[in-house]
């Protein structure tokens, strides 16, 4: 009885919207309790724990970082007002964090307290662990003995085992400071760069990288993913960060079942992309996963965001879960300093360091101080906000499917219903929802310029909430 209600329902919602869908200002939808899909682990963020030049051209000696630049009262608003929600936090090893021992094959911590500053940073914060990954190995690895550009010096055996160690060892130099590796990637992607005519600009030379053709990475990884399963046997082991299962490195790995066993998750960059493109791709992300799950552990924009951007932020994360079942999602920088030409776009916020004398550019930030860039974060805040941990989403009937206007639902762990609606179609967009339960339900409007606007609450198994254009709307099961 309760199929042919929602049958009903979607029969006469379809032909009720019918004429005005043509104007694209409503839509229909009926939330699937019957249709659990994927628990969601929560979001991901990259740190700036070391300096890089603007433009991301060069290594400098200087210690332009965060969260040790920060005097302690804007340390802890960091911690509490724009780090609190994300699960995990990307460090890049050789970039942000590049310290060598004496025999410059190990990575260690590049100034004092280093360790001290990112694990007070995790702690009250509340994240669970770093997504340790590498950008380049120490440079006693590396073709170029620098961690700019190069590869491997070796690919045999011994070489590769050697190194394996190395890997291992920079893991419990982590760990003996109370850093907690919840995921590992071998290289940040690997395929770019300079060997085997991929050179693809500037980029693989003027910061850390190194280059691995796919017969390589697959001989390091072959030798080393037990080695790091032996060490932190609970971390997710990833591939590749670039192309993940639809790559040269998984088409290699996948021939090799008994590897398979070491490749926890196959992992994407799409910086920037539009949100819509990650739907129409979405078959590539679910071909060939062997039910490992995929997401993508970098997005930022290339360019200055805008009010238009964050709304596609916030569909980005949407989309990813809804059309590739992504268990997770990760931004790229929590915070930029206020003099590095790229920071609009890569960051959530803008911090000043103590060199930045020039106040021409973010007159409201002091020294040791920071602030938000309202349109990347506030297409966040959302979602670190209402979805916990561990929250499961559950399937939507769409009667037709929006680029412009999304929906995605889940369930908190404690079984509330939530339902994220976006609008970026230029005009008001009613959203027709049969939640399937007769409950409240609150909602909390973010936009380029507005966090968390608490909405009237609505009653009934049928909601309608009409968002603005240029919004983000959760609505929270009372």
């Amino acid at each position: 009885m309760e199929k042919v209600k929602i049958l009903l329902f979607s029969a006469a919602l379809q032909l009720a919207a019918s004429f005005s869908l043509q104007a694209q200002k409503t839509g229909s939808y009926i939330v699937r309790h019957d249709k659990p899909q994927q628990i969601i682990w929560g979001l991901g963020v990259e740190i700036q724990n070391d300096a890089i030049g603007s433009g991301n051209r060069g290594l400098p000696d200087v210690e332009v970082a965060v969260p040790n630049n920060l005097v302690h009262s804007e340390r802890k608003r960091f911690y509490k007002d724009l780090m609190k929600g994300f699960r995990y936090c990307r460090l890049a090893m050789g970039l942000y964090f590049r310290g060598l021992d004496s025999t410059r094959s190990r990575i260690v911590e590049r100034y004092p307290n280093q360790l001290k500053d990112l694990k007070e940073m995790m702690d009250e914060s509340g994240m669970e662990g770093i997504s340790m990954e590498y950008w380049s190995p120490a440079p006693f690895w590396k073709s170029t003995n620098s961690y700019l550009g190069g590869t491997l010096k070796q690919s045999d055996e011994a070489f590769l085992n050697a190194f394996g160690d190395a890997l291992c060892d920079d893991i419990r130099y982590l760990q003996k400071n109370g850093i907690h590796v919840s995921m590992w990637g071998l290289q940040n992607e690997p395929t770019l760069g300079s060997v085997g005519g991929l050179a693809l600009g500037p980029k693989s030379q003027s910061y850390s990288h190194c280059t691995y053709s796919p017969d390589l990475y697959y001989k390091a990884f072959k030798l080393i993913a037990p080695k790091i399963r032996s060490t932190i046997p609970k971390a997710l082991i990833m591939v590749d960060s670039w192309e993940g299962n639809a790559g040269e490195n998984a088409a290699i790995i996948r021939k090799d079942s008994a590897l398979l066993n070491y490749v926890d998750s196959w992992v994407y960059h799409r910086i920037g992309s539009n949100s819509t493109d990650i739907r129409k791709e979405s078959p590539k992300y679910n071909m060939n996963t062997f039910n490992k799950p995929v997401f993508q552990n970098e997005f930022e924009y290339q360019h200055p965001s805008s009010e238009r951007l964050c709304i596609n932020t916030a569909q980005n994360v949407m989309n990813w879960m809804t059309f590739a079942n992504s268990p997770t999602w990760f931004w790229l920088h929590a915070l930029k300093p206020t003099y590095n030409v790229e920071a609009s776009g890569y960051s959530l916020g803008f911090w000043r360091p103590q060199d930045d004398n020039d106040f021409s550019h973010s007159p409201q930030i002091k020294k040791g101080h920071w602030d938000y860039n309202q349109n990347n974060f506030n297409a966040l805040a959302g979602f670190l906000k209402y979805m916990p941990w561990n929250s499961q989403r559950f399937s939507v009937d769409e009667q037709k499917i929006l680029d412009d206007n999304r929906i995605m639902a889940f369930k908190t762990p404690k079984g509330k219903l939530v339902l994220v609606l976006t609008n970026r179609s230029g005009a008001p967009f009613t959203f027709n929802i049969n939640t399937g339960i007769k409950r409240s339900f609150t909602g909390y409007r973010y936009t380029p310029a507005t966090r968390n606007l608490k909405l009237e609450k609505i009653k009934g198994a049928v909601i309608t909430p009409t968002v603005p254009d240029l919004s983000i709307e959760f609505w929270v099961e009372n």
